[in-house]
């Protein structure tokens, strides 16, 4: 039996809502039920749920493809980071997601995994969906033509934690150079003179940067730069403890270590156990990022502080500035760290023969 009198009488089965009959239902105007659909702030929390709940009971859904014609945006941000593994990034990430969704915006995301290829064609198809903005952690490699396509295409971006080399960018970053300055300054007050540098990528601007600042921290301390005690390669925890060894058999092994980020430097330190040697004691390790594992590992990682979250909230309110402002003045935000001393940072206890012991 069917009971007369529901929102839905009289309403063909696979019938529509619409704006009007939420109107009619809730007692409101067009104008105000679309409004709500839309979070804006203006509405009475009363009217928001009164009108939400005649959406409901109508079975209303909201369509944002023809919203966004309307409206000529879409809020819908693109976000393409080189590495999602990498603890850092993801704080990152999160920080951003935080603030665009309070601000009603839906991210559509892209794990890189450093292809420029994989970003290019990320951009490509975000473009296709008419996204309002674009976030990106430049893969390596990636260059001034990319950045000039983007603004072929009038769309507003950022780039975060990384530069790219040659090109005008809003940019969101931390002070790279400033965190190893301090680090190996930190060092060479406790009386370390041979600083090794491992896990070092040039290939990327944090890269080049953090060595910026290692090398002028010696050149203040007057001590000379040796080529040999710097090491590149991935920044993973086999290569941190490869290239700890490699360090430990040289000649003249060094007596501490920069390393390029807090993932290297635990790999650093299980290279020192593997050594029959403590981290700190016998040899010291400085991280960087301070993710929150820093804080775990015993003896504690002593490293350089980034503002993962405050890099992220800045970001995306930096790209919500640019989609107002297409045309503004690039923008440059360069955002301070901070060491935090914890336990495997000491004055030199290592000997050239406990180092090359295998």
């Amino acid at each position: 039996m069917e009971i007369a009198g529901g929102p839905n009488e009289g309403r063909p089965q696979d019938a529509r809502s619409t704006l009007a009959d939420i109107a009619r239902e809730s007692g409101v105007s067009k104008a105000t039920v679309s409004l709500v659909l839309r979070n804006h702030p203006s509405i009475p929390e009363r009217t928001r749920q009164r009108v939400l709940h005649a959406a409901e009971q109508l079975g209303y859904v909201y369509n944002r493809g023809a919203a966004s014609l309307r409206s000529a945006q879409t809020h819908l941000i693109g976000l393409a980071v080189n590495d999602l593994t990498n603890p850092y990034f993801a704080e990152i990430t999160a920080a951003i997601e935080d603030v665009l969704t309070t601000q009603n915006r839906i991210v559509i995301m892209s794990n890189t995994g450093e292809s420029v290829e994989r970003q290019s064609a990320f951009a490509a198809s975000v473009r296709e969906y008419n996204v309002d903005g674009l976030l990106l952690v430049p893969a390596r490699g990636t260059d001034a033509t990319f950045v000039d396509l983007l603004r072929s295409w009038r769309l507003p971006f950022v780039m975060v934690s990384r530069s790219v080399p040659g090109a005008e960018t809003d940019l969101v970053q931390a002070d790279h150079r400033a965190g190893t300055l301090a680090a190996t300054e930190h060092l060479v007050g406790l009386g370390h003179r041979r600083i090794g540098f491992i896990g070092l990528n040039t290939d990327i601007s944090t890269g080049r940067e953090r060595l910026e600042g290692y090398q002028l921290a010696l050149a203040r301390s007057g001590i000379e730069y040796e080529p040999q005690l710097v090491l590149s390669g991935p920044a993973t925890r086999d290569e941190g403890m490869a290239q700890l060894f490699a360090l430990l058999d040289l000649p003249e092994p060094p007596t501490a270590a920069v390393c390029f980020n807090d993932v290297v430097a635990f790999g650093a330190m299980l290279g020192l156990r593997a050594r029959n040697l403590t981290p700190g004691a016998d040899f010291s390790i400085f991280g960087f990022d301070d993710i929150a594992e820093a804080t775990l590992w015993r003896p504690a990682l002593t490293s350089v502080s980034v503002p993962r979250k405050l890099i992220g909230q800045t970001a995306a309110e930096l790209l919500l500035r640019r989609i107002g402002q297409i045309d503004a003045p690039a923008k440059v935000v360069l955002l301070p760290t901070e060491l935090v001393v914890r336990d495997t940072t000491s004055r030199p206890a290592l000997r050239g023969r406990r180092a090359r012991r295998r």
